[in-house]
């Protein structure tokens, strides 16, 4: 039976809706939806640890990390399970999320991302690579712009 969730992201300015699909325990997840309000260019794109939000998107805690691992990419071997890498707002503040992970899931067990936050964040993701001191935590990406909790869907 295929899963489904949804998180609708809101900050000050930036918004969007996010949809989660998964097929299988052992399938990968299909994320897609969009984004706006951005500035050009890359932003961070995460599942952080909790799925609260009465503080803002601060209170989303850290990125969703159940191995204890360090930041990296979607691709590295190495990363959080919540790390996502980047999504790409184009020149009229539009991001098109089309991203296929692994690591997570909708199913029931330790990767399980309902009821986490997804977070959008104000700079690119350096994938744990730029070598700032905040590259190996949060991949140095920035404020959190919007955020949305990952909530339970209608299957499509």
């Amino acid at each position: 039976m295929a899963l489904a969730a949804v998180a609708v992201v809101k900050g000050d300015v930036v918004k969007g809706v996010i949809h989660f699909n998964q097929s299988k325990p052992e399938d990968p997840i299909t994320i897609t939806g969009q984004v706006e309000g951005l500035t050009e260019g890359l932003h961070g794109f995460h599942v952080h640890e909790f799925g609260d939000t009465t503080n803002g998107c601060i209170s989303a805690g850290p990125h969703f990390n159940p191995h204890k691992k360090d930041h990296g990419g979607p691709s590295d071997a190495v990363r959080h399970a919540g790390d996502l890498g980047n999504i790409v707002a184009d020149g009229s503040g539009v991001g098109k999320v089309n991203i296929t992970d692994k690591q997570i899931s909708l199913f029931p067990g330790p990767l399980n991302i309902i009821g986490r936050t997804l977070v959008v964040h104000a700079d690119p993701d350096d994938l744990g690579k730029g070598g700032h001191e905040l590259s190996l935590t949060t991949g140095n990406a920035g404020a959190r712009v919007a955020c949305g909790v990952i909530g339970v869907a209608a299957p499509k």
